[in-house]
């Protein structure tokens, strides 16, 4: 089978992720997370980041909410870049990880009311964009001897089992009204920020460039030297 063909089988080398993937997956969890520090240590009142939502920090009224609002708008075009650049996964798991991003644009694009209430919205779009992020790795998977191993369908199984097991938790805390809704959700969405720079940083591999590996030229046997004067048989 001609490399190639067999590359689009899933049988060869699989091509490799852009710099701009690896950058766009690094930057998600940074942005995030320094995201959410940031805002937390400039509002006015004490806020318990155990108890406290990080829409919280982006809704009308926060002290200093353009800091969570432009957090949430770069984490939404990091997931939209990394699944542009992620071509090894699957096409139905990277869609997904690009309706995350879409979601959680749409999520700073529609914060909460200054009252503390809820928005339709803004619940939608948060709704779609934990699912997404936490479901995408069950669609991700391929199957081959040169497929990553981040992206193989055990580990993509076990990816998403364990995302969609926190996102349980924060579905639990967010309706049950438990006093963890925070760090639920923190804990769900930095993991959800994290698993793709995981992913991409294993098919990186040394072919961050997005070239694949070459495979050394096949060697030609000798040819076998005639003595002169000596016939061929």
């Amino acid at each position: 089978m001609r490399p190639e063909l067999a590359e689009v089988a899933g049988e060869g080398p699989s091509p490799g992720v852009p710099w701009w993937g690896v950058l766009s997956s690094a930057a998600a969890p940074v942005l995030l997370i320094g995201g959410w520090t940031v805002a937390a240590s400039l509002q006015h009142d004490h806020f318990d980041p155990v108890t406290g939502t990080i829409s919280a920090l982006a809704a009308y009224g926060a002290t200093d909410r353009w800091v969570m609002t432009l957090a949430l708008a770069g984490l939404g075009v990091c997931h939209l870049t990394t699944s542009l650049a992620l071509r090894p996964a699957a096409l139905p798991g990277r869609l997904l990880l690009m309706a995350g991003g879409v979601a959680t644009l749409l999520v700073a694009a529609n914060p909460l009311p200054a009252d503390g209430g809820s928005s339709l919205p803004h619940g939608l779009a948060a709704g779609v964009g934990f699912v997404a992020l936490a479901t995408w790795p069950a669609c991700g998977w391929r199957r081959g001897q040169a497929v990553p191993g981040s992206l193989r369908p055990a580990v993509c199984a076990g990816a998403a089992v364990g995302l969609v097991g926190l996102l349980g938790w924060f579905a639990a805390e967010l309706w049950g009204g438990g006093g963890q809704i925070g760090l639920a959700e923190r804990v769900v969405a930095g993991a959800e920020a994290i698993w793709p720079l995981a992913v991409v940083l294993t098919v990186a591999g040394g072919r961050v460039a997005g070239r694949p590996r070459r495979r050394p030229p096949r060697r030609r046997p000798p040819r076998r030297r005639t003595e002169p004067g000596r016939a061929r048989v």
